[in-house]
């Protein structure tokens, strides 16, 4: 019996990870020791995009995790937890995540876009997942918190100098 329940936790994230079109990695962050080197999570990565840019699901069973998964245009986002892990869970995740992003990048989610906005990611990520806890599942509160609305480093100010006489 002890072998079958489980201790309950709040850490439900393993990791997220975001892959372009041909499965290389453009964001990768694991909040556990399922992988401890880099060759056994690119290994993982390349394992989960094979199985998984061919298919329209959602969700996986993979090397015993549970994988949920969106792709949208030249990107593959995916949030990753333990295989007793509720997947609603993982999705609420994923969808926040994705949401934030898309409204931070103006509705423009594509691999160029995100790479000139790499911060933004990284804030909202640590926003959204703090140490394999799922912090925000809402993408307003995660923008609000984070500041990647409007950040102020990308505001650019001109002003219209007209010559002295």
């Amino acid at each position: 019996m002890d072998a079958l329940s489980l201790e309950p936790t709040l850490y439900t994230v393993k990791a997220v990870l975001i892959l372009d079109n041909d499965g290389e990695r453009l964001y990768a962050k694991y909040y556990d020791e399922t992988y401890p080197t880099v060759k056994e999570q690119k290994a993982f990565e390349k394992n989960i995009f094979n199985k998984t840019h061919r298919t329209d699901s959602e969700i996986a069973l993979l090397e015993g995790l549970t994988v949920v998964y969106k792709s949208n245009i030249d990107l593959y986002f995916y949030v990753i937890g333990s295989s007793h892990e509720n997947e609603l869970m993982l999705m609420s995740v994923l969808n926040c995540l994705f949401d934030s992003l898309s409204q931070m990048l103006r509705k423009n989610v594509e691999r160029r876009a995100l790479l000139e906005n790499m911060e933004g990611l990284f804030l909202a990520v640590d926003e959204i997942v703090d140490g394999g806890l799922d912090a925000f599942k809402d993408r307003h509160h995660t923008m609000e918190y984070s500041k990647i609305i409007h950040p102020p480093w990308r505001f650019s100010y001109f002003v219209a100098l007209q010559p002295v006489n």
